[in-house]
């Protein structure tokens, strides 16, 4: 885990350089102090930038992620905070750790698996799934620019039936 702090660190100029927000995803218990206090110096630094996220899922598991959000507004609800009739997609969605993040268009899944692996549960609803059986290590720039290449030829309808034509 250490390496991950290391890697925070060795990483920090270029966040900077190109603009970019880090955003942790998952919970803070478990993580060493000295990956706890790199990833928030992380964050706080990369706040104020205005381009993409990255998303660093260091102790994340979306069941755990939508475990924790469904408590947090419980808790509300129990302080008479909200009426639970408020309770939408919406709110659960605001009380996730990707609260402000847009859900992902495509998810690429690696290794030839065909499988969520407890990742982006709620977020990848109407995301277009890749699957390839390169393994991560040597996905690289070519392998992307393919999975982005179908992702292009697909008709997206977010949940929504297909009409048929006249």
């Amino acid at each position: 885990m250490h390496l991950y702090a290391t890697y925070l660190v060795r990483e920090r100029a270029t966040v900077m350089e190109h603009n970019v927000r880090l955003r942790h995803l998952g919970r803070r218990e478990g993580l060493p102090d000295i990956v706890l206090r790199e990833l928030d110096e992380s964050v706080r630094v990369s706040a104020d930038n205005t381009g993409m996220f990255l998303c660093l899922a260091l102790n994340y598991g979306s069941r755990a992620e939508i475990v924790d959000a469904v408590r947090g507004i419980a808790r509300k609800a129990a302080h008479g905070e909200l009426d639970p009739s408020q309770i939408d997609e919406a709110m659960i969605s605001a009380s996730l750790d990707t609260a402000g993040v847009p859900d992902p268009d495509l998810m690429i899944r690696t290794s030839g698996e065909l499988r969520l692996s407890n990742f982006l549960l709620w977020q990848s609803s109407y995301a277009e799934f890749y699957a390839t059986n390169v393994y991560w290590p040597d996905f690289d720039e070519a392998q992307l620019h393919k999975a982005l290449h179908a992702y292009k030829g697909r008709h997206r309808r977010f949940g929504g039936l297909e009409t048929p034509s006249a």
